[in-house]
Formats: structure tokens, sequence, C-alpha cells
């Protein structure tokens, strides 16, 4: 079975909203094991939603949409559709009841336009909203059907997962499974090359996904059952971590590449310091973001200026002078100064030029130095990162993640060998 969706909004158009429902419904309905090919946005125009209604029907099994079933004149998707398939509109008892207690329990009378609301195709299956006034509708033809959910997310998901994905089941003979595979610190055209093998293959498929200093590899399987499509995925998996070893610092969905720093950090009993001038905080912010690193990160330093780092840092003006900030030597010293003032197991330090002015053939726009010190072991990285302000920066911080999680490994991995030496 393949579904195809059309989202109806001219706000969607102009990019006054995000269109999170496309990635909800995509997401529900490759785990039912619907394939999905095409999706449209149209604005509120009659004619158009139903030329894309038609395309839509005319080559797929099951057309979703969401959107346009409010009580105003440019809520048009239930007209238009119910138009292109020959069908009258009727008034659903219940909807209108459902509607009235809607408003009555907010303390108003409805209104009169909100009427509209409970008329549905003649013949169709109303979805009642637990979670405001629009009515959805599934409308069955020539073996065909046509889903219409209201456009806001709270009550297209409540509306999809109470109703239409119980219907949607008994469609599907099958589901996909997916696992996803996540990497650091290896580029994407290196992953794609270690596993060119296992994409040629068609269940499961194996596709890689470039991120901010990472690469995802998404396994997916078809199968009859959920069990059964975890079989096939695996034995894929179980070949991606022999082929990428510590590259992999997760297969689970949960598990973002700051919270895999702060487990290490966490179970290993590390502290962790960490000192930023071009990033202004953001590592320390990707950290933060994960429950329970108070119990390891002691202290967070955004030293933007000379000024802090001289004060803050005890970094001196001669090294500055001569280095200037955005240098090795720099980046080194900051690592020493926190380190030195707070005693912290490992720290992080990142500096460099953002832009988009400052840079100079010497030392250009993008260039950032990333250092690393656990237990006194200092690496530091250089960086020159394309892109705008925003994208260095994210990618500086990206790569500081990445340098710690290898950092703090290889110091683990070096008291493992010692121990085995003695």
């Amino acid at each position: 079975m393949n579904a195809e969706f059309v989202f109806v909004g001219t706000e969607l158009l102009l990019g006054n909203i995000l269109n999170t429902n496309a990635q909800y419904l995509s997401e529900q309905c490759a785990a039912l094991g619907i394939s999905c090919f095409y999706q449209t946005v149209v604005g509120d125009n009659s004619q158009r939603i139903k030329d894309a209604f038609l395309a839509a029907w005319n080559r797929s099994d099951c057309v979703i949409l969401s959107g346009g079933l409010g009580p105003t004149e440019d809520d048009l998707t239930k007209e238009s559709v119910a138009e292109a398939l020959g069908l009258e509109l009727v008034l659903d008892s219940k909807a209108m009841a459902d509607i009235r207690e809607f408003f009555a329990n907010r303390g108003f009378e409805m209104p009169a336009i909100n009427e509209k609301q409970a008329y549905i195709p003649k013949g169709s299956i109303p979805l009642y909203n637990d979670n405001g006034t629009a009515p959805g509708i599934i409308i069955e033809q020539d073996e065909k059907c046509a889903v219409l959910l209201p456009g806001p997310p709270v009550e297209l998901t409540g509306m999809f997962e109470k109703d239409v994905r119980p219907y949607l089941q008994k469609k599907s003979p099958y589901v996909i499974a997916s696992k996803i595979v996540k990497m650091c610190g290896i580029g994407e055209s290196r992953v794609d090359e270690k596993i060119r093998d296992l994409t040629t293959g068609e269940n499961p498929t194996v596709a890689p996904y470039a991120k901010s200093g990472e690469v995802h590899v998404r396994v997916t399987a078809k199968a009859e059952t959920e069990k059964e499509a975890g079989k096939l995925i695996k034995p894929v998996v179980r070949e991606l971590k022999n082929r990428f070893g510590d590259y992999i610092y997760s297969t689970d969905p949960a598990v973002t590449l700051e919270k895999s720093v702060v487990d290490l950090l966490v179970s290993n009993n590390l502290t962790v310091c960490t000192v930023e001038s071009c990033t202004g905080g953001l590592v320390a912010g990707r950290l933060i973001n994960v429950p329970g690193v108070s119990e390891v990160l002691k202290l967070c330093y955004v030293t933007y200026s000379n000024k802090a780092k001289r004060k803050l840092l005890g970094i001196k003006k001669g090294i500055l002078q001569k280095h200037t900030a955005v240098s090795q030597e720099v980046c080194e010293e900051m690592l020493k100064g926190a380190a030195l003032i707070n005693k912290a197991d490992v720290v992080v330090s990142v500096t460099g030029l953002a832009g988009p002015d400052g840079g100079t053939e010497e030392k250009p726009v993008g260039l950032v130095y990333i250092g690393c010190s656990v237990k006194g072991k200092i690496t530091v990285e250089k960086h020159i990162f394309k892109g705008n302000r925003a994208k260095i920066r994210e990618n500086a911080v990206a790569y500081s993640l990445i340098l710690m999680r290898r950092c703090i490994l290889e110091y683990l991995n070096e008291i493992a060998f010692g121990s085995e030496d003695k």
C-alpha cells in the first residue's frame, strides 16, 4: 500500500509556520509499512486543492490531507475533496453536538460559522475530534481512501493515534522497522565508501545521512511483523559495528552526541569544565541539555575578550600579543588555565574566527582551534569551517563534543591496557 500527503494552508507556502505534520505523518506511515512517494503543499484555493488531491488520488492508494477543515471561508479542503469525488455534504448530528459542547464547556455559545464544520461528505466515516472542533473524515471509493485531518498538530496527532492508525493497520500487511547507527568523527563520504556493498540490498536497505560532525546510517526492513523486521536488521547493525568500532556512539534514537559524552563522564567519575570564546557558551549549553550533567560539570567560562582570557584564566598578555587569541598556543593556555583553577579531569576549549569580518589570508574566517585536556594530556585540533557565522559556530560545537569523546575514550583505553600490562 502506498500513501500520499497533501498539506493545505497558504501559511505553509509562505513559511509562516513549520510543517511538523509532514514529519509526523511520514514517520507514522513508514512504521505501518506504508510507502510514501509524494508530498504536496497547496494554498487555500479550491481549484488548486482539487487539482492536488486528484493528482494524488490517481496515483496512490491512500491520500492523507491535513489542514483546511476550520470554520472560515478559506477553509476549503473538505468542500474541494467532496466536489472532486462527486459527493454532497450532509450534517453529522454527533459532530454538531460535539462542537456545541466544546464551546459550552468554555462558557461560550457556538458561533454560527462553526456549523460548517459539522457537515461531512455523504457516506464517509467521521473521526470525532477530542482536542478541537473540526471532525476528521475518511472517504472510501474505488478501493482507495482519503483521510482528511485537521491542521493543528495536537488535533492531528490525537486523531491519528486514536482512529487513523488502527484503520490503516488493517489495510497494510507489512510493518517497516528502522535502526539508526549514529557515528561521529568520520565523514559521510568515508562512511559511504565503507558501506557501499551494504547499500545495494532491497530488504533491509542501508542509507547514510550527514549532520554537523555526525553521520547517521539508517537500516530499514519490511516484514509481516516487527519482530521479523528486527531479525533482518540485527546482522546489518552488527556488521556496521564491526566496521566502524568507536566511531559509533549509539544506536539508541534517544541518545544524542552530547548525552554520549556526559554518559562517559558520569560512568567514569570524570569532572568537566568548558572554556569558550567564539562559541559563546554553546558547548556548555549542549552538555547542559543532558539530565544528570550536574554530577560532573564543574564550571563553564565564556572568555570572549582578551581581557577575560587574562583575568579569568591567567593567560599572559605577551602570549596573546604574540600569537593572537585565535591560535593553538592560546587554545592550550585556555585548557591549562581552566584545569588549574577548577581541577577538572576534562577540559574543552574553543577559540576561533566566526566572522563574517576579521579574517586575514593567514587566519581566515572559519579558522577554529579546539582543545581537550584529559587528566593533563592536551590535544588541540585546527579546523577551517565553511559557512556563515551560525554554521561555523554550530560546527565548532559539534567537533568540540567529538574531540571530548575521542580523548576520553583514549584515556580509558590507556588505563585498560595499562592494567593488563601489570
